[in-house]
């Protein structure tokens, strides 16, 4: 049995690798192209794989030919991608009778962490708090707990329930919005995309976690904005073709919500001219809300043990439907 992996990816994880699948041919991508198996160059009409792994190392300056050559492989029989969403119309050919794909759930502490932090700090006063400072006012400021607020999620996959795992870790009720209404351990309680004008009103916390797809483009629209309560925090981690972003500007405008933390946008880059930079009531960041200094390790061990469950043929972590696979 043969895999393929970029060489970066292979060094990080060889010794590990050799010790799990001493039999397993892993034929390594080198930078310039070539092809080599144990240190030695590997003809290319040899190539079989089956085993792919699809780092983020493959779509940097050393990442060459990797993708292509997946995309085109008949041989290919999985492939770990390291992407939490495979929407990108550019995966559009992983979506094959006979491939599994499986995603990344590596960047999900670090997105939760994210979207925790930037809810607490804006439902807490520190602003106010930080302003009586400036002004040498000894004035206390009296602030709603954590443990007040309704948290909805929407999308309550991998990184939805570590959202709620922390959430919940302040005493925060915590609503998943998901295809199945059925009961979710991590949620107080599910409902599904349907129910969201009767939800939005009763959330103080709104997150969209959902892949981009037919059912989710534009799900935050004009009529969306004017269901959340008045004063609600929206944050998105999703995709940034989620939100209809002139009406989440109106919607601004009438505290509908009163703040949002955007960390993807319909256009990325996000252009310098674009209103959110500016704009009092947004935080941006730059699509790098699963930038924590973990994330990369935990892909390296998702590989791994996904494999180890791939080579006794028992049903591996995180499988994607082909219909979310280039659906955005």
């Amino acid at each position: 049995m043969q895999a393929l992996l970029l060489r970066a990816p292979y060094d990080r994880i060889s010794e590990r690798l050799a010790a799990l699948a001493p039999a397993l041919d892993v034929v390594v991508l080198e930078p310039d192209g070539g092809l080599t198996l144990n240190g030695a160059a590997f003809d290319p009409a040899g190539l079989k794989a089956e085993i792919w792994w699809l780092s983020l190392d493959a779509f940097g300056k050393r990442g060459g030919d990797y993708f292509p050559r997946l995309a085109g492989s008949p041989d290919a029989r999985w492939v770990q991608t390291a992407f939490a969403g495979l929407d990108n119309p550019m995966f559009k050919p992983l979506a094959r009778e006979g491939l599994t794909v499986t995603n990344s759930s590596a960047q999900a502490p670090a997105i939760a962490e994210y979207v925790t932090i930037h809810a607490l700090s804006l439902l807490h006063p520190i602003a106010e708090q930080a302003a009586h400072q400036r002004a040498h006012a000894w004035t206390p400021v009296t602030f709603r707990e954590v443990g007040q607020t309704r948290w909805l999620i929407v999308g309550f996959g991998n990184i939805g329930r570590e959202i709620a795992q922390r959430a919940r870790a302040f005493g925060a009720q915590v609503e998943a919005v998901r295809r199945s209404p059925a009961a979710e351990g991590l949620a107080d309680t599910v409902s599904t995309l349907a129910d969201l004008p009767q939800t939005l009103p009763e959330a103080d916390v709104v997150v969209l976690a959902c892949a981009l797809n037919d059912e989710t483009r534009n799900l935050a629209d004009a009529a969306f904005f004017a269901a959340m309560k008045p004063g609600a925090i929206l944050i998105n981690i999703g995709r940034g073709g989620l939100v209809d972003e002139d009406a989440l500007r109106a919607g601004l405008d009438r505290d509908q919500p009163a703040h949002a933390v955007l960390d993807v946008f319909q256009t990325e880059p996000l252009p310098a001219e674009a209103w959110f930079w500016d704009h009092p009531k947004v935080r941006v960041t730059p699509h790098a809300s699963n930038r924590g200094e973990l994330t990369g390790a935990r892909g390296d061990e998702l590989f791994l043990a996904n494999l180890a469950l791939y080579l006794r043929g028992e049903p591996m972590r995180n499988v994607t439907r082909a219909a979310d696979i280039g659906a955005g």
